[in-house]
């Protein structure tokens, strides 16, 4: 009888812990950006000037960059994620190869981006410039498009994991009466399983989106690194994360250590805004699922 309000007591404490040092990470940040905020207040969030020589500090640029990136994988992500989540967790459940393919999905989630990086450079980098001389655009072989290619192989593992753990919670009596009233194997996904597998879908794409917002080296080493509003999907460009781990260690100058710190604020707000919507659409799908 004691042991529930203990337990109960270490849930409350876990759960204030954490918010504490969310509250304290945000106010340290907050803290070290002030001179920043005090020398371009929010202007800074859609002046598109970025220049350490001369002190002048505006972060849209890299707002568009890394918007422009982590969507772009997510577009790409996206049906892949979904694709291998039904073959694995509808056509092959069960069976031996589903949990082989299955851990071989969540291997690549291990391995270090930096890794990714060096790949890209190798590999992706020389066929997507070979891909801008078809499309007669400027052959840099770096961008946006080449980030967001090796984003959306990174973040696969996210989100197919959840959608297959969500695709085999699908109750097995659903999809039987679906079948006895003569529908296909097609028709039982679109109607039966998707509906039911909903919310878990969009929780995936949701951490698959966290995590490419916030990668930072395989992205800086293959987006170009260009402190410039970008004009097309292959154009050179920076992320908040990237611009920060390019010019924090050389950063002497207090204005500009604050502007990369005030840069990290905006980054974590945004990620916070993201999955709070995120959630709102989930709880939206969950509840109108069947209504």
């Amino acid at each position: 009888m004691k042991s529930e309000p203990t337990f109960k007591g270490i849930l409350y404490l876990s759960a204030a812990s954490t918010i504490f040092l969310l509250a304290g990470l945000f106010f340290t940040l907050l803290r070290h950006s002030l001179p920043s905020l005090k020398a371009f207040g929010f202007g800074m969030f859609y002046r598109s000037v970025w220049n350490p020589v001369s002190g002048d500090f505006g972060a849209f640029p890299f707002i568009v960059g890394t918007l422009f990136t982590a969507f772009l994988a997510l577009a790409f992500c996206t049906p892949f994620a979904l694709a291998i989540s039904l073959l694995l967790g509808e056509y092959w459940r069960g069976t031996t190869w589903s949990g082989i393919l299955q851990t071989l999905i969540e291997v690549p989630a291990g391995i270090p981006s930096v890794i990714y990086g060096f790949w890209g450079l190798f590999l992706v980098v020389p066929l997507i410039r070979s891909l801008e001389s078809k499309l007669h655009v400027a052959p840099y072989g770096v961008g946006i498009f080449t980030a967001s290619v090796i984003l959306s192989i990174m973040i696969i593992p996210y989100a197919a994991s959840l959608m297959i753990e969500t695709i085999k919670l699908v109750p097995y009596d659903l999809k039987e009466a679906a079948y006895s009233l003569g529908a296909t194997r097609v028709e039982v996904i679109r109607n039966v399983v998707l509906p039911y597998a909903r919310s878990g879908v969009f929780a995936g794409i949701l951490l698959a989106l966290g995590r490419a917002l916030g990668e930072t080296m395989a992205v800086t080493m293959v987006i170009g690194n260009s402190n410039f509003i970008p004009k097309s999907i292959f154009a050179p460009a920076n992320t908040m994360a990237s611009i920060i781990a390019n010019e924090f260690t050389e950063a002497s100058d207090p204005l500009h250590l604050s502007s990369l710190i005030e840069v990290g604020v905006l980054l974590f707000f945004l990620t916070m805004v993201i999955n709070m919507i995120g959630k709102a659409i989930i709880r939206r799908t969950v509840s109108g699922a069947y209504g």
